[in-house]
Formats: C-alpha cells, structure tokens, sequence
C-alpha cells in the first residue's frame, strides 16, 4: 500500500478506552496528508455519505480523512465540512467533543495529545475541547451518556456552563426524535444511568427532551418511601435497579416512565398520589410517540405505567380480580412481555432506600398464579359447551378457579 505522503492515527475512543484500561471493541483511524483518491487507488472502499469515510480493504476498520468543520444552521446536520490533504491533526482533532476523545495515537504507538485529554482522563474529567463543542446539540446527549457509562467522571463546570448556554440557545429543540432516542437507549445501558439523566437536568436539556419526567423532580412521594426522597429521585434509584439487575432495554424503559403520572397529580392530595398509574399512561404514550420510541418498549412502558400499582397489591387481591389483570394484560399470549412487567414492577419496589436487598415476595407468587392461569385447557372447555358464545364466561370461570386454589395454597407463605 503507497502511503508516502500520507499518516494514519486511531482517534477517539479506543485512545481513550486504552488509556483507561478497557477493552477497546472498535477503531476508529484518520487519515493526514492524503486526498480521496489517494485512498481509492490503495483499494479502500467510500463508504460516507457526509464526509469522507473509507473502508480498509483489509480490516474494513473505517479510515475518515482529516477535516474541518463549519457550522451553517441549527442543529446537528447544521455543518459543511471540508476535507484536504493540508488539513492537520490538529485541526482535525479540535473539532472533537471532549478532550479525552481528541487524544490521537500514532502506528508506533506515540500519542498526539495537543488539548489536554491524557490529564483529563487522569483527572477523571469531561471537558469540552473548544468552543466549537456548543455547535452539536448531539454533544450534550453524549456527554449524558458518557456519564453513565463513567461513574467515577466529573463535568468540568466550565462545560456544564456550556450546555446550559446551548440548551438556552435552543440548539437542543432541533434534535431529531431519533438521535434523541438512540443515545437515551445507549445511556439507559450502561451501568448508572441514573447520572445520563442528572446530567441532562443539570444543563436543562431534560426539560425540553423528557419534561415529563422533569415534572417528578420536587414532587413528594408518600412517608412510607423515605420522606427526602422525591418522585424524581426514586425514579433515577428504580433505573439503577434495572440496571444492577442486567434488565434488557425494554425494562429499563419502562422503568424510567413508570411514575410519570405523579408529576400531574394535584398538589393538595400531596404526598399521595390517588390514581397516578391512569395519569401516567397518556404521558407515556406521548413521550415515547414524540420520541419514536420503538413498540416493544413503548408497549411494555405503557403496560408498567398502568399496572404496576396492582402488582405490588397482589397481597390485598382475590382470585377473580388477579384473573382480569392477567386477562387484561394478555398474560397467556404474551408471557415474556408480562415477565418485562413483573421485572419492570420489581425495580420500582427495590428502587428507595432501604429495599436495595428485601426480598420481594410479588413476583414468584405472580409467576405461580400465572402458571395457574395458563393451566386451564381452554380447547377442553370450548369443545364440551354447545353453545360457544358462553365459552369466554366458562373460561373466564375456570380460570379464577384454578388461580383461586393456587392462591389459598401460596397466600399463607407470601
């Protein structure tokens, strides 16, 4: 491969995951001194549609010549890029979002460090490279995300500052509904999320992203949870649970929506919240349509938010009304989707002080009503009627009869 006059650097986060002693699971190179067709004739393939990108006809790693960037209209599409064999290093690695990801490393293994990530990463610090950070809008979302993916990082106050001045500015109204929800759902992975969505508060972009969730925050919860925790609060502990628990993404979706109707519910019934799970469904269903959640997680989030008062109410429930939440639910033909809920369900009860580790008593009895539930033959029941329109009744019957037994066996040891 001729590459005389041209260099290849790995930028961005596998420089920065090295440095912090993770695995590194993706490369990503920049090329200095070279042009496109510099990169065509070595066999590289163009796979960018906005910039430059190429891949390695080897690797398939993607190779990204240097560039530069100017910033033409709101938002993050908002840029014209210019590439050139003269742009340098540099140039190319001011133009990144925070320090520690404008760390570049060279083929023998040097670093070209020219704003400061290596003590950053040291100091355990995000902090933004230059002005130019207030451009991208995206950026206050993956510095979020960055938060719950390091625990152990601080923001710089002078990038917090930044933000607040970029949410002000408006720049976070013309995020897409779709970038928005890719890096919450990435955030949402990682081990705290909790601090994706302080961060996205602390600068004001929850507001205008997720107000309705914003609305928990100052709003009491009843004396029994802990009397200086908050809705909010309880919220960002429920969405720790799911994630120590290892729950997929549709559960922890659900559990940062499941409460959103206590932001609505009136004050003067405060601390309590009468009725808060029928508040909080279309508040659900209008954050994730504004979002473009998709189904899976919009379905289960909608189901948590309605049910997941009852759940924890299993102790109080006789046999004919548990029958009509697993009616209700669709429990026989969609078991997974109810198991999300119980999971969902568990978060919340484990997610205030003090219930981190009790041992909740809920979801093994539900999972033992349900296989009560799904026992009964429904075919047996249709075929021995003659008159079919009574089957749904018969079936309903038998149901509550065979949750009934299983409940008077199990109820003495909930």
């Amino acid at each position: 491969m001729n590459k005389v006059h041209w260099q290849t650097w790995i930028v961005g986060g596998a420089v920065r995951d090295r440095l912090l002693g993770l695995p590194v699971q993706d490369r990503d190179w920049v090329v200095t001194g070279a042009t496109p067709e510099d990169l065509l004739a070595a066999g590289f393939k163009p796979v960018g549609k906005d910039f430059p990108v190429f891949l390695h006809p080897k690797t398939h790693e993607e190779y990204a010549l240097a560039r530069t960037e100017r910033k033409t209209a709101p938002g993050y599409k908002g840029f014209v890029f210019h590439t050139d064999a003269a742009v340098t290093l540099e140039e190319d690695l001011i133009r990144r979002d925070l320090t520690i990801n404008a760390i570049a490393q060279a083929e023998d293994g040097t670093l070209t460090d020219p704003y400061g990530g290596q003590r950053d990463v040291a100091d355990r610090v995000f902090r933004h490279v230059s002005p130019a950070f207030a451009e991208d809008p995206v950026r206050i979302l993956r510095v979020a995300r960055f938060a719950a993916r390091f625990g152990d990082f601080t923001l710089a106050p002078e990038t917090l500052e930044l933000m607040r001045a970029m949410v002000e500015a408006g720049e976070v109204d013309h995020l897409v509904p779709e970038r928005v929800w890719q890096e919450l759902a990435r955030g949402l992975m990682y081990a705290k999320p909790s601090r994706m969505i302080e961060v996205l508060r602390a600068c004001g972009a929850l507001a205008r992203i997720l107000p309705e969730l914003d609305a928990l925050f100052g709003v009491p919860q009843p004396e029994k949870y802990h009397p200086e925790i908050d809705a909010g609060i309880h919220q960002l502990l429920v969405i720790d649970q799911a994630a120590a628990r290892n729950q997929p993404l549709v559960v922890r979706w659900a559990a940062l929506m499941h409460d959103l109707g206590k932001g609505v519910t009136p004050s003067e019934n405060w601390p309590h919240h009468y009725g808060h799970e029928a508040l909080g469904v279309p508040l659900v269903e209008a954050a994730c349509a504004r979002l473009k959640v998709p189904v899976d997680c919009r379905e289960l989030a909608v189901l948590t938010a309605r049910e997941h008062g009852n759940i924890h109410k299993i102790d109080e429930m006789r046999a004919d009304t548990i029958t009509r939440i697993f009616e209700r639910c669709d429990a026989l033909r969609r078991p997974e989707r109810f198991a999300g809920l119980l999971a969902a369900s568990a978060c919340d009860f484990h997610g205030r002080p003090g219930y981190e580790t009790r041992e909740d008593t809920h979801t093994p009895l539900w999972q033992a009503l349900l296989a009560a539930f799904t026992s009964v033959d429904a075919g047996a029941i249709a075929s021995a009627l003659s008159d079919k329109r009574q089957i749904p009744e018969r079936l309903h019957q038998a149901r509550v009869a065979a949750v009934g037994v299983a409940l008077n066996a199990l109820r003495p040891l909930a």
